[in-house]
C-alpha cells in the first residue's frame, strides 16, 4: 500500500506537531485494498468512516516518527522477565477433569478430541 504524504506549512500545521511533520493521506482505493487484504467487507457508508480512522492512525504514526530516539536501544519485547507466572503444579487426581468432562464442554468433538476449523489454505 502506498500512502501519499505532504509537508504542511507552519500555518497549516496543528499546534501539537512540529512544522516539519508529514501527514499521511489515505484515499478510498487504499482503504478498500486494506479492507480486502484484511478480509473485511465494508458497506459504502463505512468507507469514509474507516478512511478517517485510518488517517488518524497514520497521523499518530507520523507523530511517533518525530520522537528523538537517539541513544535508546531497540527492544523486541518489553517486560517479559517480569511476567507473573503461577507454578506449574498438577492438581491432585481428585480435582482433575476427566476427558469426557472436558469434551462435554466443547461445541464439536470427534474421535475423542476437539474439532477445530481448518486455518491452513491449500
Amino acid at each position: 500500500m502506498s500512502v501519499k504524504s505532504e509537508t504542511l506549512t507552519t500555518a497549516e500545521t496543528p499546534a501539537r506537531a512540529p512544522s516539519s511533520a508529514r501527514i499521511a493521506r489515505i484515499d478510498r482505493e487504499q482503504v478498500l485494498k486494506v479492507a480486502k487484504l484484511a478480509r473485511l467487507t465494508l458497506r459504502e457508508d463505512e468507507v469514509p468512516v474507516v478512511t478517517a480512522q485510518l488517517a488518524k492512525v497514520l497521523e499518530h504514526i507520523a507523530q511517533l516518527s518525530e520522537v528523538d530516539t537517539a541513544g535508546i536501544e531497540p527492544t523486541a519485547q518489553v517486560g517479559v522477565e517480569r511476567l507473573p507466572l503461577r507454578p506449574d503444579v498438577p492438581h491432585p487426581p481428585s480435582e482433575r477433569l476427566t476427558r469426557d468432562e472436558v469434551l462435554a464442554q466443547a461445541p464439536v468433538t470427534a474421535g475423542g478430541g476437539f474439532v477445530v476449523p481448518s486455518f491452513v489454505e491449500e
